[in-house]
């Protein structure tokens, strides 16, 4: 087992697409429109039900490391299926880019993928996930526009590998985390533009944070996220990064990214006053979440290499009631910096 693979492995949940790929994967579940008509029609007769497929997606939601069980609490119970269903997907887009064995096969898979997202759209499904979105993207008048966009940016995840600049990483991040973010203000039915922006603002310091987080596994995979317009100002050097050096110039690097994190996120929490009360929870919750992790960081010395960094589970019970008492906070703790 590699070094990424350990990292991996340590997250319940993680390789569960890898296993589902032998039941879900292409050979069971084509691209129906590059079939002949007569051959698709025989894989839809086999499609499971949507029952089954409902099923499938919480299962999934509820069995990774993320913890997803706050679905029991913070979303109304008419939705909790719609959220699972988009998180599956999600899910699946994620690790197809991301855990497979190279980024020719993750390359092929996602293409595929994309192939059975255009399916969906014209009504067709032959895999679990699909058969469970084309209810959700129904039921709220979902486009396909945040989907693609998931799919386009974990394509390009397989080839571009390094970031000149916060702008150019903000581009990835429109693709990559914001979408997620516009799905579920869809959800709640709410659409103007200026809590998109805020929502966008929150889904890309959420990204940046969990780039902060994982610098170390991100270069065991050849990736730096980091913006090389953020390398000059400490002198930081591409091998310090790559070989996990944590250097005094990586330290003060890091901490700056965090701190950009940071003005994302609090720039974004006033959409906790734009939105339902079930949605300005969660939105508490992810945010300071996000803070909280940001923290945890500072409170290694922005040393992200020694060990994993997580928030703690009294943390998170914490933040889980503030969110329910408190869903309209703009109160934050900010980062002392070095």
């Amino acid at each position: 087992m590699n070094e990424v693979e350990k990292i991996v492995s340590s997250r319940a949940g993680a390789s569960l697409v890898r296993q589902d790929l032998l039941r879900f994967g292409p050979q069971n579940c084509p691209v129906r429109r590059l079939l002949p008509t007569d051959v698709a029609e025989g894989y839809l007769s086999k499609v499971c039900s949507n029952t089954e497929a409902q099923v499938y997606c919480l299962e999934l939601a509820r069995s990774h490391y993320e913890n997803f069980s706050v679905l029991s609490y913070l979303i109304p119970r008419r939705l909790r299926q719609d959220v699972a269903n988009i998180y599956a997907y999600c899910r699946w887009t994620d690790d197809l880019a991301d855990e497979m064995d190279s980024t020719s096969q993750s390359q092929y898979l996602l293409d595929w993928w994309s192939g059975l997202l255009g399916d969906c759209f014209e009504g067709d499904a032959l895999h679990p996930v699909f058969v469970a979105l084309r209810t959700t993207i129904e039921k709220h008048n979902l486009s396909a526009e945040p989907f693609e966009a998931l799919i386009g940016a974990f394509i390009q995840d397989q080839t571009k590998t390094r970031y000149d600049s916060d702008r150019e990483l903000d581009q990835y991040c429109e693709g990559s985390a914001n979408p997620v973010g516009r799905l579920l203000l869809a959800l709640a039915d709410v659409r103007d533009e200026e809590s998109q922006r805020a929502s966008d603002a929150i889904c890309t310091g959420l990204q940046i944070v969990n780039f902060c987080q994982d610098i170390r596994l991100d270069a065991l995979r050849g990736r730096i996220y980091l913006p090389k317009s953020r390398w000059g100002t400490y002198s930081l050097e591409e091998s310090d990064i790559m070989a996990g050096r944590c250097t005094e110039s990586l330290r003060r690097t890091l901490a700056e990214w965090c701190r950009a994190a940071e003005q994302r996120l609090i720039e974004g929490l006033p959409l906790v006053r734009r939105v339902p009360y079930w949605l300005a929870r969660n939105v508490q919750l992810f945010a300071r979440g996000g803070l909280a992790l940001l923290r945890e960081i500072e409170a290694r010395n922005y040393d992200v290499w020694s060990r994993t960094i997580e928030v703690k589970r009294s943390t998170k019970i914490r933040l889980l009631l503030r969110g329910w008492v408190r869903p309209r906070s703009l109160h934050a703790e900010r980062l002392r910096g070095i």
